[in-house]
């Protein structure tokens, strides 16, 4: 039986408060003002109290409207019918095309019980060598972009959404910029990937509530995707919008701040979203890709800070390409000794070499004289970043095998190198090809 009450007691930006009883945390109402009626869940209950967000914002709400609450949580159309749409926060159409209202889920779920997963075991192929062979996604792996504002972040997602081997991607977007937006739908509709693609879309002039929900109804879709037998790869930009969402809630709510006035729950609300990412026996999987900038490249602010012990690595996107330091895959021990016999070593001899260059670089710069050896590293560091740091390359992981051993051949003798013999003898190119 839907309850219904007809006096709010407060009014606090988005926020209403009244008095009701057998509420459930999340459950859904319908506020009906003079503009309307607006959808709002339950965000908080003390005592008698229940704390409801109003999705479009109080205004023209006033103390004598009615609330209707909907016994239920908030739901959203799943169906193969989603793929190749746009949906703004709640699932609503941004696209023109119709609202799909059957097969409804609901978007708050528990994540999957840690016994029951498997273990990370497949390789999502994206063409970029500093992922694929250097720092290597992983099927079910939860993994973000740390990054600042300015950086092509939303460029490097759209190419991995282009480019990775899976079956379904879902982008969520979080308070974007219009034409941010317009550019992660244009160049997925240009480039034939919208077909096997959904997208959630929330602007920077949408209502701050359903900026909180984009990564819920997201992974809400994935995993119901990923138990029909679909790999999924869900595209979440950019969580530190949806940590200020949760901020201006929760001063909205006038709870006690923590470290730069986020929530103190903002781990647990980071940790209930990333843990979705899982591999199912039998079936499909869902792997997270994020991007979290951080203001100031400071990675101790408390976003990053708290998404670093959550996910399963990072990638450093900085000065337009993936740096290979501080770059992290936690889980592409599983996977590379799965590809080719010379992946790890040639990765591992590859970024020691880079060091290298950096140091050289720094004694160039304070005016040392170069040595031979200090020309050669000088070389290698400027084939390193042309042929696979430059994020425009785009090539298979055995090309991009292959392309390390020939910037190497073209710098250094083979013993300088520090791999094994046995490889030199079977992967070192006989002539030298690199531009």
């Amino acid at each position: 039986m839907k309850k219904i009450y007809n006096k709010i007691m407060q009014i606090s930006g988005n926020v209403v408060v009244l008095s009701a009883t057998g509420i459930k945390y999340g459950e859904l109402a319908v506020v009906t003002s003079g503009r309307g009626d607006s959808f709002a869940e339950v965000i908080r209950i003390d005592g008698k109290l229940v704390y409801l967000q109003v999705f479009a914002g109080s205004g023209g709400v006033s103390t004598g409207d009615e609330v209707r609450f909907l016994g239920k949580q908030m739901e959203v159309s799943f169906s193969e019918n989603l793929l190749g749409r746009i949906f703004d926060g709640t699932g609503r159409p941004r696209d023109g095309g119709p609202a799909l209202t059957k097969n409804l889920i609901e978007i708050d779920g528990p994540t999957v019980n840690p016994a029951k997963r498997l273990i990370p075991s497949g390789m999502i192929h994206t063409g970029i060598p500093m992922i694929d062979l250097f720092n290597s996604l992983v099927e079910s792996q939860k993994i973000s972009i740390f990054t600042t504002s300015g950086e092509p972040y939303n460029e490097l997602l759209t190419r991995v959404a282009l480019q990775a081997k899976v079956d379904i991607i879902i982008l969520g977007g979080m308070g974007l910029r219009y034409d941010d937006y317009l550019f992660l739908k244009n160049t997925l509709e240009s480039e034939g990937a919208l077909s096997r693609s959904i997208l959630y879309v929330h602007t920077a002039a949408d209502p701050v509530v359903e900026c909180i929900m984009v990564p819920d109804i997201s992974l809400a879709v994935a995993e119901n995707f990923a138990l029909r037998g679909k790999n999924v790869l869900v595209l979440l930009t950019d969580m530190k919008n949806f940590c200020d969402a949760l901020k201006e809630i929760a001063i909205t709510m006038e709870q006690v701040p923590s470290n730069r006035g986020y929530p103190g729950d903002l781990y647990s609300q980071l940790a209930a979203r990333y843990e979705k990412a899982v591999d199912f026996e039998n079936a499909g999987s869902v792997t997270i890709l994020s991007v979290t900038t951080m203001p100031g490249n400071d990675v101790t602010h408390p976003v990053p800070d708290n998404t670093g012990y959550i996910t399963e690595g990072q990638y450093y996107l900085n000065n337009g390409r993936i740096e290979p330091f501080g770059s992290l895959s936690r889980l592409k021990q599983y996977v590379n000794k799965k590809t080719r016999d010379d992946h790890r070593p040639l990765m591992d001899a590859m970024v020691q070499l880079y060091a290298y260059y950096q140091e050289v670089l720094e004694k160039k710069a304070m005016g040392f004289r170069m040595t031979r050896s200090d020309n050669r590293f000088l070389k290698y560091g400027v084939f390193f970043e042309r042929n696979l740091m430059n994020l425009s390359v785009e090539i298979p992981l055995e090309e991009a095998l292959d392309t390390g051993w020939r910037i190497l051949s073209e710098c250094f003798d083979p013993e300088e190198t520090g791999i094994r013999t046995e490889l030199i003898n079977r992967f070192w190119p006989k002539s030298k090809t690199t531009d």
